[in-house]
This record gives C-alpha cells, sequence and structure tokens, in this order.
C-alpha cells in the first residue's frame, strides 16, 4: 500500500487519503445513523406496546375487561388463557385464533419480541407481538400486543436505498470540490518547481515568485530564495576565482611560451625545450578554455544573428587541410542559423578537434534544416563513445576509460564548453553513434540550433 502511494503525485495522494477517510467517516456515520433510528423505532413501538398492555392488565386484574378491547391506533390486542384460547380481542383483532402458537407465547412471555406474518390477521406485512401474563379472577391470561410495521420497514427499506444512493454521488462531488482544491492549494508549490527548474537550468539571476499568504509555502518560497542568493554567491565567487587564476596565469605562459621558442630556434636545451612547449602549450590552451567558460558562465555576452551555415563550414573544412584526417563539408541546401559568429566557430572548432584527434581516416560536417531547427552535425569514424558516458563527457575534465580521453591532446572542457555555447543559444547538442544504429563505429554529434530567415545578403563569419 505505501509503495502504491509513494507512486502518485502528492496531489493524488492526498485525493486518496483524504477520499478514503471521508468515504469510511460517511459509511460508518451512515450505519450509525440506521441503526440509532432502527433502535429509536424499535424502542418507541415496545414502549407503546408495554403501555397498551399494562392498561390491558389492570383491566384484567379488576375484572372489568370489556368486550371488545379498546385500543388506539393500529395496535391488536388479545387475552388468552393458559391453554391459549382467546378471551376477549379488540375491534380488529381474532375472537377466536390467537395470533401465537402456543410455544410463541412461552417466549414472549419471558420477554421475548417476535415478529409473525400479518396473515394471521388478515392485514399485510408482519406483526410485532410483545406479551405480558396478568391474573384475573379466574387464572392467569396472557396480554398479547400487536403492532403492524409494513409501513415502517418500506421507510427503512427506502433509507436504506436513499443512503446507498446519495452518499456515493455526495462522495464523488465532495472528491470533486477537493481535488479543484487540493490543486489550488498546490498551486504555488508547482509554480516554485517550475520557477526551481527555469532558474537553474538557465542560471538566471531572477528569483521564485513568493505567495502573498502567510503559510508554509511562502516560507518554503523565502527558504529556497535565500538559498538561491548563497549559490548565486558562491558560483559568483568561482567564476572570479576561476577567471582570476586564468587572467593571472596567461603572461606568465605566454612569457615561458615566448622562452622556450627562442630557446629551440637557438638551440638551447635540447630536446626539453620542445618538451617544455608542448607541455605549456597545452596548459595554454586550458587556460584561454577557462576564461571562456567564466565568461559563459556570467552569462550572455554576444548577440545572436542569423549566419549561414555551409560558407562556415567550407572554410572549417579547408582550416584543417593539413590536419591528421581530411576534414569534409558535406553539400546539401542553404541553412542558416541564428548564433554568435565567435560562439558558432568555437563550438565547430572544438567538435572537429575532438574528431580529428579520434577519426580513423575521416570526419564530415554537415547541416540540415529540421522543423524550427538548423541541425549541425559533426561525424568521425573512431572508436565512438559508450551510450552510457554520452552525457558524463560533458562534465568539465571528464576522463573516459577507453580511447577517447584527453591524453590526446584535448584540455578535458571541449564539450563543456560546446553546450554552455550552444545552451546560451538556445539549442542543444546530442551524442549518437555515426552509422545511425546502436554500436556502429564512430561518433555523431548533432548540435541544434534555432533557425533563422535567409536574407538578401547572409552574414557570414570572417576567418
Amino acid at each position: 500500500m505505501r509503495d502504491w502511494l509513494g507512486r502518485l503525485s502528492l496531489r493524488s495522494r492526498l485525493m486518496a487519503i483524504g477520499v478514503t477517510g471521508l468515504a469510511v467517516a460517511l459509511a460508518v456515520g451512515g450505519v450509525a445513523m440506521y441503526a440509532v433510528l432502527h433502535y429509536a423505532i424499535d424502542h418507541t413501538l415496545d414502549s407503546e406496546a408495554q403501555a397498551t398492555a399494562r392498561q390491558v392488565e389492570a383491566l384484567v386484574g379488576s375484572g372489568q375487561l370489556p368486550q371488545p378491547i379498546p385500543v388506539s391506533g393500529a395496535q391488536i390486542v388479545q387475552v388468552v388463557d393458559a391453554r391459549n384460547r382467546v378471551l376477549t380481542a379488540s375491534v380488529n383483532g381474532d375472537r377466536l385464533t390467537s395470533l401465537l402458537r402456543p410455544f410463541e407465547v412461552a417466549r414472549a412471555r419471558a420477554g421475548a419480541t417476535l415478529s409473525v406474518p400479518g396473515s394471521r390477521a388478515g392485514v399485510n406485512g408482519p406483526l410485532r407481538v410483545t406479551a405480558d401474563p396478568a391474573d384475573s379472577p379466574s387464572g392467569p391470561v396472557t396480554v398479547v400486543v400487536a403492532q403492524q410495521v409494513q409501513d415502517l420497514l418500506q421507510g427503512e427499506r427506502l433509507l436504506r436505498t436513499i443512503l446507498l444512493v446519495t452518499f456515493p454521488l455526495l462522495l464523488a462531488v465532495l472528491a470533486l470540490i477537493a481535488w479543484f482544491v487540493i490543486g489550488r492549494t498546490l498551486r504555488p508549490v508547482h509554480e516554485l518547481r517550475v520557477g526551481a527548474v527555469r532558474i537553474s537550468g538557465e542560471q538566471r539571476e531572477e528569483r521564485l515568485s513568493v505567495p502573498v499568504a502567510a503559510d508554509e509555502i511562502r516560507a518554503l518560497a523565502l527558504t529556497l530564495n535565500d538559498m538561491l542568493d548563497r549559490l548565486e554567491a558562491a558560483r559568483a565567487r568561482q567564476r572570479a576565482f576561476v577567471a582570476d587564476a586564468a587572467h593571472e596565469l596567461r603572461s606568465p605562459l605566454t612569457s615561458m611560451r615566448t622562452q622556450l621558442e627562442v630557446a629551440r630556434q637557438l638551440g638551447e636545451g635540447g630536446p626539453l625545450a620542445d618538451d617544455l612547449l608542448a607541455d605549456v602549450t597545452r596548459l595554454s590552451a586550458l587556460v584561454e578554455d577557462l576564461l571562456l567558460l567564466a565568461r559563459a558562465d556570467s552569462g550572455p555576452s554576444s548577440t545572436p544573428e542569423p549566419l549561414l551555415v555551409q560558407p562556415l563550414l567550407r572554410e572549417l573544412a579547408e582550416r584543417y587541410a593539413a590536419a591528421r584526417v581530411p576534414v569534409v563539408a558535406e553539400d546539401g541546401a542553404p541553412v542558416a542559423a541564428s548564433a554568435a559568429p565567435g560562439d558558432l566557430d568555437r563550438v565547430l572548432s572544438n567538435l572537429v578537434d575532438n574528431a580529428v584527434r579520434h577519426a580513423t581516416s575521416r570526419v564530415s560536417v554537415g547541416a540540415a534544416a529540421e522543423g524550427p531547427w538548423t541541425v549541425l552535425t559533426v561525424t568521425d569514424d573512431g572508436p565512438g563513445i559508450a551510450a552510457q558516458d554520452r552525457d558524463r563527457v560533458f562534465e568539465r575534465f571528464a576522463r573516459l576509460d577507453d580511447a577517447r580521453d584527453r591524453d590526446a591532446g584535448g584540455t578535458g572542457l571541449g564539450l563543456s564548453i560546446v553546450r554552455q555555447l550552444v545552451g546560451k543559444a538556445g539549442g542543444s547538442v546530442r551524442l549518437g553513434d555515426a552509422g545511425g544504429a546502436p554500436g556502429a563505429p564512430g561518433l555523431r554529434v548533432e548540435v541544434r540550433l534555432p533557425k533563422a530567415q535567409l536574407g538578401p545578403r547572409p552574414a557570414q563569419v570572417q576567418a
């Protein structure tokens, strides 16, 4: 039961618990009301029968028993002797045949209330019969009082029907009202969740809306906003540290690189200068990537504009003409994307750099329009990336156990920069198999950017 409730939403759980409790309360209340009403009716009937019996007993004891016995209402009264013979009866009672059989008289005299068929008195429906012993001048007798309960039984049946019909309808109406009220009550929580997702996904500096009502949800919103303030301050300190550290490293690294290049030109230091120069070059690239990430984390710094993609892809292929494997720009219909020129160039350069490092024989780049998106693809025939690792490679400094790690010359930040810049442009990036089938060799990277309308003079990115 607990596992089943755990799979439901909070609104559904509250509804299930509330409706169940309400149904139990209505059922218990209905049964209790019916039982109390039934008891009250029986008690009233028995009280009236006992009152009539005492009056008749008084007449029997005084020896003044009239013929017939006067009664009120629809009561039937008989006075029978010890041999169950009728001595006298009311106007509506049989003066020849007793309502009760001898064994029934014994039970009734002992205090039992009996129900006998109305046909014994010529009426419809059952009769509720009680009997009290009395003493007459001629010997012991029994006063039998019967009451017609057909109408009362019909009333009880009608009440049961009404309860069985109206209670489910009432429960359904109350459930609908509760569903609406719970939804309205939880709407601020939903708005808080949506706002938190939006702020977290886009790293905005805005805060959650605070409800007007001074309740627990308002306190939650204030607490979350305070937490967001602390997180924003921590991110700001982290970005400032990374940017400052990277900026301070640029100058000494540039100086070291210059000295090593001079030493290599002069032939000083032997192979040590070449080894150190490679490490310094890689460290300089890492510093530049850190600076770029710090600027990207700080928010949008460039304005997207319509860019014709094919010229950029051809220029990119020419730039990698001397790479270890050829980079081919695929032909296709002209398409444009909305992005900042420098950011788009950096995205494609990072993807092509990664593909060239790991490709076996070929890298291809292409573009096509799909609905509202312009899809840029970079495909290589290298070892590829396992499906379970394709989200992790976008983490900063992620290292894989296979051939596609940063030991091949990357900084471990290339794909992180790609996702950051593409996200700023309102797009997304996805990794897949180059052959289209799971497990096919190679890697296919798809970058989706908002499609832009082609103008008469489309903008182009300069080399």
